[in-house]
């Protein structure tokens, strides 16, 4: 059954950031807010809980997961980004964006899109997941929380707990988030091309969202 914290939206308590981190750091799937909506997150190092994160999903090893990072820096390490595409990420960050982008060696190959060897990277811009991903040092795998079938994440904390309770280790509680994912742009080829309209705004990119 899921521990569940109630975390100030703004000023996350450090006693409850610091116990999600251990659990997230002993294989604990969590539920947390972002600015966009709620997300599934585990140790990127975890392969039994990356397996248990696409069993909540219900999606297979062809679907990009997303490396929560802390900065652009943080990115450098795990994606392989050009002076161009730093650009791009530089005016986007930290916000409801996340970038598809080569694998850097640091990625596990169990991690990386198994033909593309690509990674989803992502600066939140919610104090709450910012705290968490700062206690624990590195970047979190993570995935938008909407349920098989879903067409939508899940809006707010009390739905997550009533329909995985028993299925996660966390629930932070950070308030109500949107029902609107990120924006998911892939920039590995010589221009930006949306994959996903989501909160993120198109118009700093210089594009039209897809029909």
């Amino acid at each position: 059954m899921a521990q569940y914290f109630s975390v100030h939206p703004t000023h996350p308590q450090p006693r409850l950031v610091r116990r999600a981190a251990e659990i997230v750091r002993s294989g604990g799937l969590a539920a947390y807010p972002t600015d966009s909506s709620y997300a599934l997150g585990c140790h990127l190092g975890d392969a039994p809980a990356q397996q248990r994160l696409r069993r909540v999903r219900g999606m297979d090893d062809k679907h990009h997961l997303t490396l929560m990072c802390r900065d652009l820096s943080e990115i450098a390490t795990y994606a392989i980004v050009d002076n161009a595409q730093f650009r791009l990420l530089r005016q986007a960050t930290p916000g409801s964006y996340t970038f598809i982008l080569r694998a850097t060696k640091e990625v596990p190959r169990r991690l990386q899109h198994p033909r593309r060897r690509t990674i989803g990277v992502r600066v939140p811009a919610h104090v709450v997941t910012q705290a968490l991903l700062a206690e624990l040092g590195e970047p979190m795998l993570s995935a938008t929380l909407i349920l098989p079938g879903g067409d939508a994440p899940l809006a707010d904390a009390a739905q997550i707990r009533a329909a995985l309770e028993h299925q996660l280790d966390l629930i932070i509680d950070g308030g109500s988030c949107g029902t609107e994912p990120s924006t998911v742009i892939d920039l590995t080829g010589g221009a930006p091309v949306v994959l996903r309209k989501g909160k993120g705004a198109l118009e700093i990119f210089g594009l039209a969202a897809p029909l």
